[in-house]
């Protein structure tokens, strides 16, 4: 530690805190003020990277916590010949650091850097097997799937990154299957000395810069298991870098299902599908002219749907999408042995190759193949210990199934991959805490437990900025006349507001059915309504909401965070329903038997603190910049006559509060 100390001189931390200083580099960004809380983060940013320990900071909306971190971390990694990783869980926040402060750093620093967005490989066209695709066409593709290819081919040889999101159509998952960067086909052997591929273009660029750009899912995508990540000798992704993941109160949630076995049943038959589909007669067993491998993958995609049907007869959906699993074998198993024998099949093909990207092409399926029929066997055997096991329905209409099995308590993992010694994984959000300063709820629930917490305010006087209503006259929601109630106290506070209303629900279907009775009240008072669900992508409702004047927007579980809209469009939250999670998913009812199989309390140690960082969340969505001002609305009344109302109430920003 002190040779490293040494390395990179003994004032880092204090150069961190005058860049951060009124007269500071920073202070000649355009819109600078001085933040004594960012200041504060940043330090202790810079010396939990100069002591290669683990930090967990909440820091209140407002404070600048992307720049906190980015600075020591810029610093750090060019210092140190380092790589910082910066993971995030959405792509609002990925490019307000590649497009807003990043460049920010760039203008004022003296020290030139890169920083590159890691965007995983699938989103990648590949030149080399779109050439590849276009010459097998007719052994791979229907008419419609050839034109298809036809326009996905003039695209690639005008884009400039080569993405998905370049894209101006979504194409036919089939199709770009065949023609995406795939790990073991599109390789740095095989396209890496081609300045015409995207990803390997790309992956040279990440591989180079000092920042790199990632989201949440593909991070643990990458990062592997357990087992992967205590075999490295130094970093996380690269051999020398450390980790930062913004956004953390989702770590949680994204991880189990990453480290999880999820089998869908749609992706099996696809990849069985791209050797051979009987309904268009084409595949990699039409072009390698294999009959046995032709007739073997037709009876396998029957034997799909057959197994996956016997498997929904024993689920009851009655209660929503998803039927938890509690023995082994609730089917018998009929299709791994089929697996096999397709696996056999195409290993024996390719022996027969002397073409290596087919070989490349056939092993790759092979291997997802491979995996598949490995994660059926744990589902069915149970054999993955303190997990929990649910078969979930998926598609538009629920027509298809998704086996899942995710650990019930994420800790150990993440306390093994995340904050191993001789790393340093910075953790922040502006909610993490639901009480105590030592923030030892969230750090429990991802294995922080040995890294330092710092609990930094936000620098918003929210007493002049906020004022909370809070309606103890709302009737119980079992009260026949509790949705009547509900449309009123709404419509009174919307009419205060003039719309520039966000509604927060707890329950789709209650949203729907209160939308449906307020619809002709707003039509009336030339109020633009906006419902999620009704169509419109989050994206494009948020667009809405912001550029038309009076909206009142409708939204559920994915309006209550990550959603980013100050000025005037915003001036009133109204929260339906104190957002306690309802335990119908099998993986929250098993962390609640889990708590009380120990002799816990779930409600206390589970349910009240998840439901106040909800809360948190929601209520943060309201004051996003210094000159925002307005309301808060909350339509549940036993945040005043519940004694845990008391832990609710505490968790709010300190601000005038009136009891109707």
């Amino acid at each position: 530690m002190i040779a490293l100390r040494d390395s990179i001189g003994s004032d880092f931390v204090e150069r961190t805190e005058s860049f951060f200083s009124p007269s500071g580099l920073l202070a000649k960004a355009k819109n600078f003020e001085h933040r004594p809380q960012q200041q504060q983060m940043a330090a202790a940013v810079a010396r939990a990277l100069e002591e290669e320990r683990h930090l967990v900071v909440e820091a209140g909306t407002g404070v600048g916590k992307s720049l906190a971190y980015l600075r020591p971390a810029v610093q750090f990694a060019l210092e140190q010949k380092k790589k910082a990783i910066i993971s995030t869980h959405t792509i609002n926040l990925q490019e307000q650091l590649l497009y807003k402060d990043i460049p920010i750093l760039q203008k004022v620093l003296p020290e030139t850097f890169d920083a590159a967005l890691i965007k995983g490989r699938q989103n990648y066209v590949c030149p080399r097997r779109l050439l590849r695709a276009r010459e097998q066409q007719n052994d791979l593709f229907t008419g419609p799937e050839q034109n298809e290819l036809e326009e996905i081919s003039a695209w690639a040889a005008r884009t400039r990154d080569g993405t998905l999101s370049d894209l101006s159509f979504e194409p036919n998952a089939k199709v770009w299957a065949q023609v995406c960067s795939e790990a073991h086909i599109c390789t740095k052997k095989s396209c890496g000395q081609s300045d015409r591929c995207f990803y390997q273009r790309a992956r040279r660029k990440f591989e180079n810069a000092q920042i790199v750009v990632i989201n949440h899912t593909l991070l643990f995508m990458l990062l592997g298991g357990v087992e992967e990540q205590m075999e490295r000798e130094s970093g996380f992704l690269f051999p020398n870098d450390f980790l930062i993941l913004d956004e953390a109160h989702t770590v949680e949630q994204t991880a189990s299902r990453q480290i999880g076995t999820v089998i869908s049943q749609y992706l099996l038959r696809a990849t069985v599908q791209r050797l051979y589909n009987a309904r268009s007669k084409k595949g990699l067993f039409t072009v390698t002219r294999d009959a046995d491998g032709v007739r073997l993958a037709a009876e396998i995609v029957d034997e799909i749907d057959k197994f996956f049907e016997a498997l929904g007869t024993r689920c009851d959906f009655r209660k929503g999408r998803e039927f938890r699993v509690r023995q082994p074998e609730i089917v018998p198993d009929t299709i791994t042995g089929r697996l096999i024998g397709l696996q056999a099949r195409v290993a024996e093909v390719v022996k027969r190759q002397d073409d290596e990207m087919l070989k490349s092409e056939l092993l790759e399926l092979g291997r997802r193949i491979a995996e598949a029929r490995s994660g059926i066997g744990v589902f069915l055997e149970q054999s993955a210990r303190n997990h929990v096991y649910w078969v979930e329905r998926t598609g538009k209409v629920g027509q298809l199934l998704m086996l899942n099995a995710a650990p019930i308590d994420i800790a150990p993992a993440l306390r093994q991959m995340l904050f191993r010694e001789g790393c340093t994984c910075v953790m922040t959000s502006a909610t993490l805490g639901v009480g105590r300063k030592d923030l030892a709820y969230f750090r429990n629930r991802v294995g922080a437990e040995e890294a330092e917490p710092l609990q930094l305010g936000s620098p918003f006087n929210f007493n002049q900025q906020m004022k909370v209503f809070v309606v103890r006259k709302m009737p119980d929601p079992r009260d026949a006349g509790y949705e009547e109630a509900l449309a009123h106290w709404i419509e009174h506070f919307i009419g205060r507001t003039d719309g520039h209303a966000f509604v927060l629900f707890t329950n789709y279907r209650a949203m729907q059915e209160l939308a449906a009775r307020m619809e002709n009240f707003c039509a009336e008072q030339d109020l633009n309504l906006l419902v999620q669900g009704g169509g419109l992508p989050r994206t494009k409702l948020l667009d809405q909401f912001k550029s038309t004047p009076r909206s009142v927007l409708f939204g559920t579980d994915s309006f209550w965070g990550g959603v980013d809209v100050p000025g005037d469009a915003l001036r009133n939250v109204i929260i339906t329903r104190l957002p306690f999670a309802v335990p119908d998913h099998p993986l929250i009812e098993a962390k609640l038997e889990t708590i009380e199989a120990y002799g816990g309390d779930a409600f206390t140690e589970y349910s009240l603190p998840e439901a106040i960082l909800k809360l948190r969340q929601g209520v943060g969505r309201l004051i996003r910049t210094k000159s925002d001002h307005g309301i808060i609305v909350i339509l549940d009344n036993r945040i005043v006559t519940k004694p845990y109302g008391r832990a609710f109430m505490a968790a709010l920003p300190k601000c005038p509060v009136e009891v109707l």
